[in-house]
């Protein structure tokens, strides 16, 4: 059975005070800390780059969970390595490349991932699940936090949990979208273990959120 994971995704966090809100996610036990990188072409908002990353590594040793919303993700996956990052996750939907694109998170020493948005079918990943560390279903289309969670994504981790089985791999099924202390159950027993939630975590008591959702999907 996969080990449960928490990944609080920064974008919700206060921009000003990344290194205090990186130890309150420490404290809590969190996993992850999810870092939503936007370039404003594949997805209509900006937000970090690997600069900010970089500045954030020293104080955190939560897994960095780099969330690659960007066009032609190949070109930047060697300076968010630098970066620290721990996983690369990648938009099939991004690059006419993504068989070379995930081999090349691999040879940089980092957690390869692809990423599908709610309207890609799990069959366009299917040729390269075996590249992948981790799989991140979409359940809000990307590009902005606080939307509502699409129970249609359920389907896809079912299938996934399924094609994992039968080709005898390993990888880890990541949700992000409008998970909160509610949707986070139906992300589990649709066989998903990592769970990115953002407004739900930084919009009250870090802690506080954070326990609710461990409580949520403990076995």
């Amino acid at each position: 059975m996969k080990i449960n994971k928490l990944a609080p995704s920064i974008l919700s966090a206060d921009y000003a005070n990344f290194e205090s809100e990186l130890k309150k996610l420490e404290a809590s036990g969190a996993e992850y800390a999810h870092i939503d990188v936007m370039d404003g072409h594949f997805v209509p908002n900006i937000s970090f780059g690997a600069g900010v990353v970089a500045s954030m590594r020293p104080h955190s040793k939560l897994v960095f969970d780099c969330h690659l919303m960007v066009t032609n993700p190949e070109q930047h996956i060697e300076e968010f390595a630098r970066a620290g990052a721990d996983i690369i996750s990648i938009h099939v939907e991004a690059t006419p490349h993504i068989h070379g694109a995930l081999q090349k998170i691999r040879l940089a020493g980092v957690k390869p991932s692809v990423v599908i948005n709610p309207g890609t079918p799990v069959e366009s990943i299917q040729h390269i699940l075996n590249l992948v560390d981790q799989v991140l279903v979409m359940t809000v289309n990307p590009g902005f936090g606080g939307q509502a969670f699409l129970p249609e994504t359920m389907d896809k981790i079912r299938q996934l949990v399924q094609l994992r089985e039968e080709k005898g791999l390993d990888f880890d099924i990541e949700v992000d979208g409008g998970i909160d202390d509610k949707t986070i159950h139906a992300a589990k027993e649709a066989g998903a273990n990592v769970f990115v939630a953002g407004s739900y975590v930084f919009n009250g008591d870090v802690n506080e959120r954070v326990q609710t959702l461990r409580a949520a999907i403990q076995d």
